[in-house]
């Protein structure tokens, strides 16, 4: 757990919102974590997402999605390729859902 002085340290802290690109100071901005565990900080680096941005996600259950978007190459291919193998995981997941009785 994480000491007071560690947290009065971030709170001087800028951060990119990863949805919009805006650096906001990082007790203006919420932390995303992409194994879905925020809780277990030991040695773990964070995304941050700005207020406004955080307001606007969708805050139901996302099982699975972590695992498609790095699956899809996020972050790691250019916009057109990640969409295009996005699109084709997430047809295949709907068609076999589709599929089992």
């Amino acid at each position: 757990m994480p000491t007071s002085t560690s947290w009065r340290r971030d709170s001087d802290q800028q951060v990119t919102c990863i949805a919009c690109g805006e650096t906001v100071d990082r007790d203006a901005a919420r932390e995303y974590d992409k194994q879905g565990d925020r809780w277990n900080r030991d040695d773990k680096e964070f995304e941050y997402l700005c207020k406004p941005c955080h307001r606007e996600c969708c805050h139901q259950n996302r099982d699975g999605l972590e695992e498609t978007l790095i699956a899809a190459g996020a972050g790691r291919t250019d916009r057109q390729t990640f969409l295009r193998q996005f699109c084709e995981l997430t047809t295949d997941d709907a068609d076999s859902s589709r599929k089992e009785p």
